[in-house]
């Protein structure tokens, strides 16, 4: 974590979550160096289908057509995030981290990443975890900050 906080640090970026399968823990990884003031900005956690609407803009369309666990709710959300938000960098999960819950079409294990930059495009990917409910989650926030580092290397790269 300490890794995304120094490549946050070096772009001048603030960095907001928005999570739903995973509750906050990609927020608590984050803050738990010391020191993170200075590159996290803040949380949303948006468990519900309301909140997600309430606190994020997604849409009651894109609930309703694509489910909470999808690449158009993710990206929805990382949108959100950047708009009531001065954060520079957000992030999204949802997905069914279990044990009940999977569908055929959305098993246990199913989990949506969005990483997107203020003004800039956002990219979302589908990741089919394995585990218990305490495993998926952990794989979903390791997942999530690893993405931040991949976006950020890729910005230094095309800069």
């Amino acid at each position: 974590m300490v890794q995304v906080g120094t490549s946050l640090k070096a772009h001048g970026y603030m960095l907001a979550t928005a999570e739903s399968c995973t509750g906050g823990g990609v927020a608590q990884a984050l803050t738990d160096v010391a020191g993170s003031s200075a590159w996290f900005e803040r949380g949303f956690i948006t468990y519900s289908n309301q909140s997600k609407q309430e606190m994020l803009g997604v849409t009651k369309n894109t609930l309703e057509r694509s489910g909470a666990v999808s690449e158009n709710t993710v990206r929805e959300m990382v949108a959100g995030a950047l708009r009531y938000s001065p954060a520079h960098f957000a992030l999204a999960v949802s997905g069914i981290a279990g044990p009940s819950g999977g569908t055929a079409e959305k098993p246990v294990g199913m989990v949506w990443f969005a990483w997107g930059v203020k003004d800039k495009s956002c990219v979302a990917r589908l990741h089919y975890l394995t585990g218990n409910r305490a495993e998926i989650r952990a794989q979903a926030v390791n997942i999530a900050l690893l993405g931040v580092l991949e976006i950020l290397n890729s910005i230094t790269e095309n800069a």
